[in-house]
């Protein structure tokens, strides 16, 4: 299950970000901050009740069933009377559905989480990057397994000299992401593929802001 991975923003930087906002209406979401659960049904009503107790008011709350769609404006309209009594608009999901509510409402926003990173849940609780979106794919020639966001480094030829038993120098937990990728290529019959060398990263990946066209030829 691939998520938008966020965490709660402290409560100083909301206070801060609310500072002369007393009217509050809280939107969740129900999709990926439910599965971290920074955002879903409980996490608003909890955020409400800490709102409340530092002396604001809140219009109203609601959870969408995704606040990234483009039908979250049809949702949002069925609660625009309480929507409309507030100053700000509370908004606990992913920055996309941050930007998606403020595009189709035209209202002043605040984000309550910080969006992390795309990702999955690889464990009760734990959630892992799986993709940087760096625009430069090369998992074709690694077995299927990214450098990029399964090293620390984000080497795209390795291994560094720091691995150590098949394990990282930067947390001894974890396996080094091209003694994994030797493995796979191994088992593949394609290790060969390791001997190319990859030139330098792109960092930038797509000019910013990122935009893409499918060619109409």
């Amino acid at each position: 299950m691939i998520r938008s991975i966020t965490k709660p923003k402290s409560k100083e930087e909301i206070d801060t970000l609310l500072d002369g906002l007393n009217r509050i209406f809280i939107i969740g979401c129900g999709t990926c901050v439910t599965l971290t659960r920074t955002g879903g049904a409980p996490e608003v009503a909890a955020m409400k009740e800490a709102l409340l107790d530092s002396g604001k008011l809140v219009t109203g709350q609601v959870v969408v069933p995704v606040a990234c769609d483009n039908l979250t404006s049809e949702i949002l309209n069925e609660e625009m009377e309480k929507i409309e009594q507030a100053d700000v608009l509370l908004i606990m999901t992913c920055a996309f559905g941050v930007q998606t509510v403020s595009s189709q409402l035209k209202r002043m926003v605040v984000p309550a989480l910080d969006t992390l990173f795309i990702g999955k849940e690889t464990g009760y609780g734990q959630f892992n990057e799986i993709c940087t979106q760096c625009g430069t794919c090369i998992i074709g020639e690694t077995g299927g397994i990214c450098p990029v966001t399964n090293c620390h480094k984000g080497l795209v030829n390795g291994p560094c000299g720091g691995t150590n038993q098949g394990k990282c120098e930067i947390d001894s937990n974890k396996d080094c992401a091209w003694t994994l990728i030797y493995n796979r290529l191994t088992e593949l019959g394609r290790l060969d593929s390791m001997r190319k060398l990859q030139g330098p990263r792109n960092f930038l990946g797509e000019p910013t802001p990122g935009k893409y066209e499918i060619s109409k030829s």
